[in-house]
This record gives structure tokens, sequence and C-alpha cells, in this order.
């Protein structure tokens, strides 16, 4: 990397290891709150260029979902059986509970945003499968 900033005003963060079996590409983690202190969970995530998770979901018997708030640079988001939607600083993603999703930087561009876990009643995590080159690549045609 350059002497460029990147991570946006919330910082790049460490490299997200924990979490590299789910991402093509390297992502960044900056929490920006203590799970142990609060209920809500905030993390700025910055994403390299061509970098993105699997596709995923967020389960929640009631409440739960995820929010994105695009902080900097340029991305993707898409919602199985939806067309992928460009997003850039200042854009505020919802993402309902139980919605197979992804999301990650444009090609040519880093990408941050901050992930706001929402809380709600028996959530859970399930990571599927990756979103392949192919389906990536004809994203901005």
């Amino acid at each position: 990397m350059s002497d460029i900033k990147r991570g946006g005003d919330f910082g790049l963060g460490e490299e997200n290891t924990s979490f590299t079996k789910y991402f093509i590409g390297k992502s960044y983690l900056n929490p920006l709150t203590d799970p142990n202190k609060t209920s809500l969970f905030i993390a700025n995530v910055t994403f390299e260029p061509g970098c993105r998770n699997n596709w995923h979901i967020h389960h929640s018997k009631s409440g739960g979902g995820q929010i994105l708030i695009c902080v900097d640079g340029e991305g993707w988001y898409q919602e199985e059986g939806k067309e992928a939607v460009s997003l850039k600083p200042g854009m505020v993603i919802t993402i309902p509970a139980n919605v197979k999703h992804w999301h990650g930087s444009k090609k040519d561009s880093w990408f941050s945003h901050l992930a706001i876990e929402v809380p709600g009643e028996e959530t859970s995590n399930e990571w599927c499968e990756e979103v392949t080159d192919e389906e990536y690549e004809k994203l901005g045609e």
C-alpha cells in the first residue's frame, strides 16, 4: 500500500485473518465497539480491490440483520435474485435478517464500510458459497 489513507476516517485496522476462508482477496477489520461491553457490534471493514466476501445469511428469529454504511472507495452489494448495487461513500444498505447476500470492493477500488450487526433473537451467521469470478466479472458491464 502507498501512503494513501486506507479505511477512511475510521482506519484500516488489522488484516482479517480469522475470516480468510470466507473472502476472496484481503480484507481488514477495525472493531469500533467492544462486543463484551455492548450488544451492538460495529466494525469498519476494508476490502482491497477485487475483494469480496462469500454469499452469507444473517439468521434471526426476530430482529437481526445488518446495516452497512459506506465510508470510503467503491464497492458492490447484492442480494440473491437481485441485481448488484453500486456502493459509494454516504450510502446506507439495510440488510434484513435471513436474506442471502454478499458485499465487497469493485475490482479497481479499495472499499470500506461500517458493518453494524443488528441485535436480534437467536441470531447466527451462515457462510455459503463463493461469489465466482464469472459472476463478479459481469458486474458493471
